[in-house]
């Protein structure tokens, strides 16, 4: 009876002890600046689950606070906040600094991805063995896609050369890279800028996933969409390593255990549900019409997207990373995941 009243009580204390570390951990703020509206599924599903889930996991010892919008910086300087301190956490788009991150641009090119949900798993496994290097003044958290996106225009978009002479907002370093082989013109502007880039004339056309044409109002300012799955776009959510070397044993791990590839998938789920959805809106708005590209057409984007791979191995090579073997670990991570193009 002693024996089992004393393993009880030393089970109880071990628990107790184990309960008061957590608790003994001193409230932690982590600042999570990102650009794109509140409303936007991302930050409604995605990144709300994440401060959710690091709250009650920590014992509410670590509180997310989020700023969208840019309220803490514009949209391109957000690794360099993370960097800098001036946010703790940010949400970055790679693409919007053009050659500072050659390795994860691979996740940019023209038909690589078939859905965001398994894409974003592959993309983030496949990162982890090069983060540490091409990001690191920074703690990479984890890396996902949003759902390949396409050309929206005020005129029609049907085969590659309808681009020559066209001035275009692409959404990333490849895609400004695809247009000017194309023969058009990019219009460099940000995703919460674009609307007013096409409606005063700046841009004639946009590459964007279906339904953030809708969240950011920019059905009022194209009426053409191409209606095939051309990109995706690759974002980080990176940490300041001082405030995370900060933060206590308990705490760090709380955090690693929310910076894996299974939450990359999770916070990109909600998004690429939203995301997929818009193409059936937009379709059913008067006024806006689905621009269907034949097999010959498709076939034609890609031969005419050939030469960016080239381009891309050319990068990576340049800051010593053998991109043959980089470009096939990333497709087989894709390809285990059902995501692959």
């Amino acid at each position: 009876m002693i024996s089992r009243i004393s393993f009880a009580a030393g089970v109880a204390a071990i628990a107790l002890l184990s309960g008061g570390a957590l608790a003994q951990d001193a409230a932690v703020e982590l600042r999570l600046a990102h650009w794109v509206p509140p409303q936007h599924p991302l930050h409604v599903n995605g990144m709300t689950e994440w401060a959710n889930s690091v709250k009650e996991a920590s014992g509410g010892s670590i509180t997310v606070t989020l700023y969208p919008a840019q309220q803490l910086g514009q949209a391109g300087d957000h690794y360099d906040m993370a960097r800098d301190g001036i946010a703790d956490i940010a949400f970055v788009n790679p693409g919007y600094q053009p050659g500072r991150f050659p390795v994860i641009a691979a996740g940019e090119l023209p038909f690589l991805i078939s859905n965001a949900k398994g894409g974003s798993a592959g993309l983030d496994a496949w990162y982890r063995a090069y983060a540490e290097k091409e990001m690191a003044d920074v703690k990479v958290c984890l890396v996902h896609f949003h759902s390949p996106g396409t050309f929206h225009s005020k005129k029609p978009i049907k085969v590659p050369g309808d681009v020559s002479g066209m001035k275009v907002r692409p959404a990333h370093a490849t895609m400004a890279s695809f247009v000017s082989l194309l023969g058009g013109q990019n219009a460099q502007v940000s995703a919460p800028e674009s609307r007013d880039a096409l409606e005063r004339g700046v841009a004639d056309a946009i590459t964007f996933p279906w339904n953030s044409i809708l969240i950011f109002g920019i059905d009022k300012a194209v009426n053409y969409h191409l209606d095939m799955p051309l990109y995706a776009t690759t974002f980080a959510w990176v940490m300041n390593p001082d405030k995370y070397a900060s933060l206590s044993e308990n705490q760090q791990k709380v955090i690693d255990d929310h910076c894996t590839s299974d939450w990359a998938e999770k916070v990109a789920a909600g998004w690429a549900d939203n995301e997929d959805s818009g193409r059936e809106k937009i379709a059913a708005m008067e006024g806006h019409e689905m621009i269907v590209p034949s097999e010959a057409d498709v076939a034609a984007w890609r031969e005419a997207a050939a030469p960016l791979r080239a381009q891309w191995a050319d990068k990576v090579k340049a800051a010593g990373v053998d991109a043959d073997a980089a470009m096939t670990a990333l497709e087989s991570e894709l390809k285990a995941r059902g995501a692959a193009y």
